[in-house]
């Protein structure tokens, strides 16, 4: 596909993400959670109620977006684990992360800086409580977990999961896995925003949080995970088995668009077997 061709899917995509979110739907507990996490940061001295409040809305968040199925050491546990990793990401070493407009930011190894800290703690507080389940110690923590967390407390960076690496390997945004050491994934993401950046912003300046007490955006990172995830959806054999194969289309452009017009011409469920708690 051309360049033209993918930010063109890329747009329509998110607009299909965007409208098929009604009222209740579960794609706003991201919403939800990320507006308490931006508001929390002007206070600094949370009462414990509140951090009971941000830990249940992280839970939700991620049980929303499939981190609670399956073998997920989470689901052996309450939501109030959460609590010591609400308390270390609304540290202030972390503000230029909340809502972060990569392309305009002035020192982006700062903030990556930032970034590798903020994940190494949230592994480690996680690795810990993981330890406390089963003797699977050595293990890494998932970036499926770690990147879902920065997305619906701070929308720094896209979640990684199944949709997501699947759409980045079809567009050929290579390289397709959350690295801190290199960084590299993000630097195409944000290469490829700044390529693109009038397109991406006119569809982001449209959509804005419901409900926030201020007017807030959808934050950059955000805009990419919702769009790469769709396109990921419709690239998922498990959803679209008894359709058209990709070899009885004339391009993968025609495959794609073709299956994000369904999805607006039909109310899909993820199915069951979608599952991102290997953690």
């Amino acid at each position: 596909m051309c360049d033209n061709e993918i930010i063109d899917l890329v747009k329509i995509a998110i607009e299909i993400f965007a409208r098929s979110i009604v009222p209740n739907h579960r794609y706003l507990s991201w919403e939800h959670c990320y507006i308490k996490f931006i508001e929390a940061r002007k206070f600094r001295d949370l009462h414990p109620i509140d951090q009971d409040n941000l830990s249940l809305h992280l839970a939700f968040y991620l049980a929303s977006w499939g981190m609670y199925r399956g073998s997920s050491f989470l689901l052996q546990r309450d939501y109030k684990i959460h609590i010591p990793v609400v308390n270390e990401i609304l540290n202030s070493d972390y503000d230029v992360l909340a809502g972060i407009n990569w392309i305009n930011q002035s020192d982006v190894n700062d903030a990556y800086n930032c970034l590798r800290n903020l994940v190494k703690r949230l592994k480690k507080k996680y690795a810990g409580i993981r330890a406390t389940i089963n003797d699977d110690k050595d293990a890494d923590i998932s970036d499926v977990l770690i990147t879902k967390i920065l997305m619906g407390t701070l929308g720094c960076v896209p979640a990684y999961d199944r949709y997501f690496t699947s759409a980045i390997k079809f567009l050929k945004i290579k390289p397709g896995t959350f690295n801190t050491k290199t960084m590299a994934s993000m630097n195409k993401l944000i290469e490829f925003y700044k390529n693109h950046y009038f397109k991406l912003e006119e569809t982001r300046k449209g959509l804005q949080i419901r409900d926030s007490p201020n007017i807030l955006d959808y934050p950059q990172m955000k805009i990419i995970d919702m769009g790469f995830w769709q396109i990921g959806m419709a690239l998922d054999p498990k959803i679209w088995k008894n359709e058209h194969s990709r070899e009885e289309y004339k391009s993968d452009f025609d495959f794609v668009l073709e299956r994000l017009k369904k999805c607006c011409d039909h109310k899909f469920v993820l199915p069951e077997t979608y599952d991102e708690s290997d953690m």
